[in-house]
């Protein structure tokens, strides 16, 4: 039977989560982490539990600075997934992404998971939560499309992901990103809720960021090369020897790293919050990202793989391992608080070699 434009494009979401937890679609190794050392302090001159991982997040106090990056939605799973991260997300203090909210913004082609986002809210009434949008989406929206597709997830903050290179290799791609920092600038005017922009793990150049001071975001999330990379991911999905599989081996590490992702960001966007994800494995990865200037750290890839582990328990064992971790890096550091380790340039060193 001949699939229909909801079928494919349900499909097309499970590609996505199954090419993401294949270790060919990772950009291992060129975050730029494995470059930033922090400098250990041997009489840190506070106990351990003096140490404290709460953080702001857009107006609320959090347990801790960590989100779950905005991975899945738009397929017949994707509720179970994000109930059970949204569970242990709200537990632990942590804010949460929700995937693509597209079919909820195109609902007359996809079909609407409206109910769904209403049902997980009901249900998880204190989590911190971002609502999930693509810019070549909303540039053809209006203000009151993008309010009506985010609405009944009632979030704390809308995010607008960037995807240039998934959407040209991808075979199904929108490739149309004319106007969109005009439609940025628009969007946070017309919204009640914040608008962050984020990569999809391409990270952000100097010159990008620079072009966005005037836009009203109130934060950007790097989401830099050294994660899940799309290009690769759509590559897989394309047909093999064809143009866009070939391309996406040619694009294989496009990218700007998450570590100087980040680090442009804090020069470009002083007054802007920083949040970084990509490739993001560790909390001491977590704690050198703060150091360099993030205020918000987030997994993807390792909170999805935590959240299908079938051993009862597992996704809160790992989140609890990425808080140990952070606040031994900052006990260790002899910092209290993230604040503390914040853009601390006496704390961090980066190699060149």
């Amino acid at each position: 039977m001949l699939q229909t434009g909801p079928e494919l494009f349900e499909e097309r979401k499970r590609d996505h989560i199954r090419h993401a937890l294949d270790d060919r679609n990772q950009a291992q190794g060129l975050s730029g982490l494995d470059r930033v050392r922090l400098v250990h302090e041997a009489l840190p001159e506070l106990d351990w539990d003096q140490t404290s991982l709460a953080e702001p997040c857009l107006g609320r106090r959090l347990s801790t600075p960590f989100y779950v990056a905005g991975m899945t939605a738009g397929h017949g799973q994707a509720p179970i997934l994000n109930d059970a991260l949204a569970a242990a997300c709200e537990a632990r203090g942590w804010a949460m992404g929700v995937g693509s909210q597209r079919r909820d913004l195109e609902r007359a082609e996809f079909g609407s998971a409206r109910d769904d986002w209403k049902s997980l809210r009901a249900r998880h009434p204190d989590l911190v939560v971002f609502a999930n949008l693509g810019i070549s989406q909303v540039i053809g929206a209006t203000d009151q499309d993008v309010v009506r597709a985010i609405e009944a997830l009632e979030p704390q903050a809308l995010c607008v992901h960037a995807n240039a290179l998934q959407e040209a290799i991808q075979p199904e791609g929108t490739p149309r990103f004319a106007g969109a920092l005009d439609r940025l600038a628009r969007l946070c005017r017309a919204l009640d809720v914040p608008v962050v922009l984020k990569e999809t793990g391409c990270g952000f150049s100097a010159r990008t960021l620079e072009r966005l001071r005037e836009t009203g975001l109130a934060a950007i999330d790097v989401s830099g090369l050294g994660g899940t990379h799309w290009g690769r991911i759509e590559g897989a999905r394309a047909p093999l020897q064809s143009p866009r599989a070939t391309a996406a081996q040619t694009f294989a590490d496009w990218g700007v790293s998450t570590a100087e992702s980040v680090l442009n960001a804090r020069r470009a966007l002083p007054g802007t919050e920083i949040w970084a994800s990509g490739g993001v494995r560790s909390g001491l990865d977590a704690a050198k990202l703060i150091a360099l200037g993030a205020r918000r750290v987030g997994f993807a890839r390792p909170a999805l793989e935590a959240a299908k582990d079938p051993a009862p328990g597992g996704l809160v064992r790992w989140m609890e391992t990425m808080e140990f971790e952070l606040r031994t890096a900052l006990f260790c550091t002899g910092c209290a608080t993230p604040a503390d380790l914040r853009g601390n340039e006496e704390l961090w060193t980066v190699s060149t070699g």
